[in-house]
């Protein structure tokens, strides 16, 4: 049975910290999984703002969001410019892939993806995943053969500038199998990897679900002879989680769950899958709307 394993990086913090540890968990294991970074400036402390609002204030409460990610987090690039996370940390991503796990495109700009892709239209999103891929192909040595729109915001739109660059498949939606996008009666040929499980932000603190609870709770949603694929965070399971993620590799593998890179759940010919379209969804336990697949 297979687990599909996506890492999402999305801060300096995640990169510094986060990383190096979930390495050594991972190899410890046995497992391989596909890590996702953001390479250019770390700014989600301009999220602080966002806190007058119900819904998130509520969710950082609620899942701990200063303990999870730090304060640096929640002040960075507030009152002075982030810091370059590929310029710094470079060697740390080149380092996740000799170790030979997948690494892809998560974002240039993390938090300005998630604020101004929509009204900032296809010319802001071309012009971020141009400069995160030219970032990341620099630190690697090649072009990323995959990317993950951050905090899952993805839209027609988004697929279409997309489809232009040279991305084996994209992981942008949540959704229960693979598909191929459908944008304006046209199938695209990047297949999408949906998430399938939710995010344990999303659900720390809610229905019951407890830091002591939560990996079963995860574990009982695995669906043999359907697509499985968790997304974890380097800032949460790398970190503050880590002992958390260390028992649930344990627990998978003792229930034959095999994690594995997201590349791997992929047939040998992608046209074959089924198509689809990605819509708006609002996800429980986290604020605003997310693509999803219909």
């Amino acid at each position: 049975m297979m687990l599909g394993l996506k890492i999402d990086v999305d801060t300096y913090r995640g990169t510094r910290d986060g990383v190096l540890p979930l390495l050594r968990a991972l190899d410890a294991a046995g497992v391989r999984g596909t890590f996702f970074f953001s390479v250019g400036p770390d700014n989600m402390g301009r999220h602080l703002w966002r806190l007058v609002r119900p819904v998130f204030l509520k969710k950082m409460l609620r899942s701990g969001g200063p303990s999870l990610y730090g304060w640096d987090i929640l002040l960075r690039g507030t009152f002075w410019p982030g810091p370059l996370i590929g310029r710094r940390l470079g060697e740390l991503m080149r380092q996740t892939a000799a170790a030979g796990h997948e690494v892809g495109l998560h974002a240039w700009d993390h938090h300005a993806w998630q604020m101004r892709m929509e009204r900032g239209g296809p010319f802001f999103m071309e012009a971020q995943l141009r400069r995160g891929g030219d970032a990341l192909a620099q630190i690697l040595g090649r072009w990323p053969d995959c990317s993950a729109a951050p905090g899952w915001k993805c839209n027609d739109a988004a697929l279409l500038v997309k489809a232009e660059f040279s991305f084996r498949y994209n992981s942008d939606v949540r959704g229960c199998s693979l598909f191929r996008p459908v944008v304006n009666g046209r199938p695209l040929l990047q297949p999408q990897i949906p998430t399938t499980l939710p995010t344990y932000d999303e659900v720390a603190g809610r229905d019951g679900v407890t830091q002591a609870t939560y990996n079963e709770s995860v574990l009982r949603q695995l669906q043999p002879g359907r697509l499985n694929v968790l997304t974890i965070h380097a800032e949460v399971e790398g970190i503050v989680c880590h002992d958390l993620f260390h028992r649930f590799l344990a627990e998978a593998q003792t229930r034959d769950w095999q994690m594995t890179p997201l590349r791997e759940l992929l047939p040998a010919d992608p046209a074959t899958l089924p198509e689809g379209r990605v819509v708006p969804l609002r996800q429980p336990g986290r604020e605003g709307w997310l693509g999803a697949q219909a």
